[in-house]
């Protein structure tokens, strides 16, 4: 015996959000601090219906935006998400995050990468994102997901009175294919 415990491997899924999902949303949200700029709702006034409400408004899955919860043992524990999807010059803007129980584990870079790859399908050919510089765990889950470094934003971001400088990634639909295993989506939120 090596003094470990073996645990039955989580279950992964990717699928539309749903006004149910308020209470894990409001569980991720409060886990870890920094997740406060992805909300438009302060941590205090999150509760289950102003999350229900977050969940409509702000996480839609339509021919503009689409975000996908990421489920894992069937509670969404984060999201992953396109924005400003445009098929005349087949672009958009990428976008994720994680509770913090569930980082660390390449949730985030694989739930990215599966994403990137059915917009290719889709016919999108350049996904773009984000980052405030002082992130690097996200720069990690954008690098491993295949998107490459292109440059920094000065000043790009303003929380409260500070302001933070960007690094932009981008992947094209001809760059390589990150060797990640996807994670499966759910029918009901595919591209078609």
């Amino acid at each position: 015996m090596t003094g470990t415990t073996d645990r039955p491997p989580s279950t992964l899924l990717l699928r539309r959000w749903d006004p149910r999902d308020a209470a894990a949303l409001v569980a991720a949200y409060r886990s870890s601090g920094d997740l406060a700029t992805q909300f438009p709702v302060d941590s205090a006034a999150l509760d289950e219906h102003r999350a229900a409400a977050v969940i409509e408004e702000s996480l839609p899955f339509d021919d503009r935006s689409k975000h996908w919860a990421i489920v894992q043992d069937g509670v969404a524990v984060g999201t992953v998400g396109l924005a400003a999807i445009e098929f005349r010059h087949g672009t958009a803007w990428a976008s994720y995050w994680l509770a913090d129980g569930a980082r660390g584990r390449g949730t985030a870079s694989r739930a990215l990468a599966t994403v990137a790859t059915s917009a290719f399908t889709a016919g999108l050919h350049r996904l773009e994102l984000g980052h405030r510089v002082n992130n690097p765990a996200s720069c990690r889950v954008a690098s491993a997901a295949g998107f490459a470094a292109e440059g920094i934003e000065r000043q790009k971001l303003r929380y409260g009175t500070e302001r933070f400088d960007v690094e932009t990634h981008a992947r094209l639909a001809t760059d390589p294919t990150p060797d990640l295993a996807p994670i499966d989506v759910a029918e009901d939120a595919s591209w078609n």
